[in-house]
């Protein structure tokens, strides 16, 4: 396998306590991953990233496990730490998963219709109709968590929004966009899932939430398989 030679993300601070330290290499370990720097199948050796974040080799070790969890990384015997590699069809079958999970969710949060959420829902819908308005894709990129965190509040069901938590972290490699006009895209499904929501239309939320969920997947393996 492949040791990657992209350069990671800025190293974590040093003075903090050891479950933050842990936390914050586990965070910026798995940016790197999702956003390419560390490719399928390359190595992540302990020291060099202990070395190259300014940190002891207990919190890298604690990350790469933590992330071993959520699918992104594979702990082989007597090799190590490397980034995981998913097969087309283990891809497709979270990428449906994750789909059906996003579908229900949507029709919880449109049924129960709480007037708190749908403000949150409202204020999130007009920030984003700004930052399209000014074409500002970096802003459009960071409104996509809040996007996700004000509809699990919406649908408000513990044991889904921790599922579909977990599940968002190791698929979230399937949906990252790559231009402008495909962040544009996502953020008009986005519109149209909250716009549904806020209407109490738990049927269309429901399709349009897994839809656009089937949907990105689908181009990304596409894009993949060529």
């Amino acid at each position: 396998m492949s040791q990657s030679t992209g350069q990671p993300t800025q190293p974590a601070k040093i003075g903090l306590q050891h479950s933050q330290l842990s936390e914050i290499v586990t965070a910026e370990l798995r940016k790197d991953i999702i956003d390419g720097r560390y490719k399928p199948g390359d190595r992540l050796v302990e020291g060099r990233l202990a070395e190259s974040m300014g940190v002891s080799r207990i919190p890298v070790r604690e990350a790469l496990r933590g992330l071993a969890n959520e699918g992104l990384v594979e702990i082989r015997p007597r090799h190590g730490a490397v980034v995981a590699t998913l097969s087309p069809d283990a891809a497709r079958e979270m990428i449906e998963v994750r789909a059906a999970l996003e579908g229900l969710n949507a029709k919880l949060a449109a049924r129960r219709h709480a007037p708190e959420t749908i403000a949150g829902i409202q204020r999130v819908l007009k920030e984003a109709q700004e930052k399209l308005a000014e074409g500002n894709i970096e802003d459009l990129i960071a409104l996509n968590s809040r996007f996700h965190d004000v509809l699990y509040d919406a649908g408000n069901n513990t044991v889904l929004k921790e599922l579909m938590r977990s599940l968002r972290e190791r698929t979230r490699v399937f949906f990252w966009q790559s231009t402008p006009e495909d962040i544009r895209k996502t953020w008009e499904e986005h519109e149209a899932i909250l716009r549904a929501v806020a209407a109490g239309d738990s049927e269309l939320a429901a399709m349009l939430a897994e839809r656009h969920v089937l949907h990105a997947g689908t181009n990304y393996l596409e894009a993949a398989s060529r």
